[in-house]
C-alpha cells in the first residue's frame, strides 16, 4: 500500500535496505520537455535521499493526467512489463495520486506505488530528530493519509462480490476515520504546546536582532551557517538534510545578532507539510532580515527563486528585508567554464553575472563558496552593515558599542 502509516507507531524510512525504483512524469500544456525533465532530476534525487536506487524513469506527454492509471493505458502496460522484467520494488509517480489511482496501480503492476508527497513525507519522517519535528511530520501523515483511507479497504468490496462484506467495510473506514482525526487534533494540541514554549524561547532572547537563512533544499544553508556561526549543523548533499530550526548567536566586528537555519523548500512540497511546518518557519516570519541562499551552479536556480520567493509569500514574509547570498561560485565556474576561454573572458563573464543580479537585488547581494570559504569577508561586511541599520531602527534608544 502506499498508505502504510500504522496509527501510534513510531514512524520509519522509506527503507532498511537498498530498494529498486523507477520514476513517472508528465509532460503537460502547463510545463515543457525541458521543466517536466527537471522535476524528474528532482524526483531522482528525493529517491535517492529515501535510500532507493533509480534504475529507470517513464515520461508521456498528456492533456492532464488519466484518473485511473495518471498516465495512458499503454504507458501503463510498458511500465508494468519492465517492472515486471526487471523486479523493481517501487514505482515513484511525480505528482500527487489519488486514492482510487493508487488502488488501481497497485493491483495492475503489484508494487509499492508512491507520490511526490509520499515520498517527501518519509524523507521527513526518517530525518526528524526533536519531538517538534516529529510531530509535525506525523501530523502531515496523518492529513495526507485522511482523504485516502478509502483505498485501504477496497479489499472488502471485492470479496464473495461485495455481498455482505460492504457494510462492515465502510464501518471500518469511519472507524478509522475516526481514530485519524483524533490523532490530528491530539497532534494539533501538542504542537500549539510546544508552540508556546518556542515563542516564549524566543522572547526570552532578548533585543538582538535576528536573521534566518532561507532557500531551495540543499543549496548549502547549513555549510554557511557552520562557515558564519562556528556551529556544528548537519551539511550533506542530499534534500532536506535539515528539518529543525538551528539558532546560534554570531558576532561580527564585535557587534551580536542571532543567525537561525531552516527547513529548505521544494517545488510541490505538499501544502499539509507546510501547514504543519508553520509553527517552525515562524522563525522565519519573526526575523529581522532574511539570507536567501541560491545555488548559482544550478542549471534551473532563478527557477529557485521564484519558488522560494511564492513560499515566503504565503508564509507572510514577503516583507522583511532580504539578502541574496549566490553560494558555491566554485562549481559554477567549473561548470561555465571551458579549458579554453581566456581569463579575461572569464573575469567579464563573472562581472557581468555579478552586475545584472547586483542590479536585480538593488545592490542587496554576495558571491560566495561557503565550502572553500570564499567571499567570506565581503558577507560579512554586508551583514555588518544591514545589520546595523536595522539595530539603529528597531532598538533607536539603545546605545550600542561596537
Amino acid at each position: 500500500m502506499a498508505n502504510e502509516w500504522n496509527l501510534g507507531e513510531k514512524k520509519r524510512a522509506l527503507v532498511k535496505e537498498i530498494e529498486t525504483a523507477v520514476i513517472v512524469g508528465l509532460i503537460t500544456p502547463d510545463q515543457t520537455i525541458e521543466q517536466a525533465t527537471e522535476y524528474l532530476d528532482e524526483l531522482d534525487f528525493l529517491a535517492v535521499t529515501a535510500g532507493a536506487v533509480v534504475k529507470k524513469r517513464f515520461m508521456q506527454k498528456l492533456r492532464h493526467p488519466d484518473n485511473r492509471t495518471f498516465v495512458g493505458k499503454g504507458k501503463a502496460e510498458e511500465i508494468r512489463e519492465y517492472v515486471e522484467m526487471h523486479d523493481i520494488d517501487i514505482i515513484i509517480f511525480d505528482d500527487d495520486l489519488t486514492a482510487k489511482q493508487v488502488g488501481i496501480l497497485e493491483e495492475k503492476m503489484e508494487r509499492k506505488i508512491l507520490d511526490r508527497s509520499s515520498l517527501i513525507l518519509d524523507i521527513f519522517a526518517g530525518r526528524a530528530q526533536t519531538a517538534q519535528a516529529k510531530a509535525q511530520v506525523e501530523l502531515a501523515q496523518m492529513q495526507y493519509l485522511l482523504p485516502r483511507l478509502r483505498g485501504l479497504w477496497d479489499h472488502l468490496e471485492r470479496q464473495k462480490g461485495g455481498i455482505g462484506m460492504r457494510g462492515p467495510g465502510e464501518k471500518e473506514i469511519e472507524t478509522d476515520r475516526r481514530i485519524v482525526r483524533d490523532k490530528i487534533s491530539l497532534l494539533k494540541k501538542r504542537l500549539d504546546k510546544i508552540d508556546l514554549q518556542a515563542r516564549t524561547q524566543r522572547k526570552n532572547r532578548g533585543e538582538m536582532i535576528r536573521v534566518a537563512l532561507v532557500g531551495y533544499t540543499n543549496v548549502g544553508k547549513s555549510t554557511l551557517m557552520n562557515v558564519l556561526g562556528k556551529a556544528d549543523v548537519l551539511a550533506e548533499n542530499k534534500l532536506f538534510a535539515t528539518l529543525d530550526t538551528t539558532v546560534r548567536k554570531v558576532v561580527v566586528d564585535r557587534m551580536p545578532f542571532l543567525l537561525s537555519d531552516t527547513v529548505g523548500f521544494i517545488r510541490k512540497l505538499p501544502h499539509h507539510l507546510v501547514e504543519s511546518f508553520k509553527s517552525t518557519l515562524d522563525e522565519v516570519r519573526e526575523s529581522d532580515m532574511l539570507i536567501m541562499v541560491v545555488d548559482i551552479s544550478h542549471p534551473q536556480y532563478e527557477d529557485h527563486i521564484r519558488v522560494v520567493k511564492r513560499t515566503l509569500k504565503s508564509l507572510g514574509a514577503e516583507h522583511i528585508p532580504l539578502l541574496f547570498v549566490f553560494n558555491k561560485m566554485d562549481l559554477y565556474r567549473n561548470q561555465v567554464f571551458d579549458e579554453f576561454l581566456l581569463e579575461e573572458e572569464k573575469e567579464t563573464l563573472i562581472d557581468e553575472l555579478k552586475t545584472h543580479w547586483m542590479m536585480e537585488t538593488k545592490g542587496n547581494a554576495c558571491f560566495m563558496s561557503a565550502v572553500h570559504k570564499e567571499g567570506l569577508l565581503e558577507l560579512r561586511e554586508k551583514l555588518k552593515e544591514l545589520v546595523q541599520d536595522l539595530y539603529v531602527k528597531r532598538y533607536p534608544y539603545k546605545t550600542r558599542f561596537w
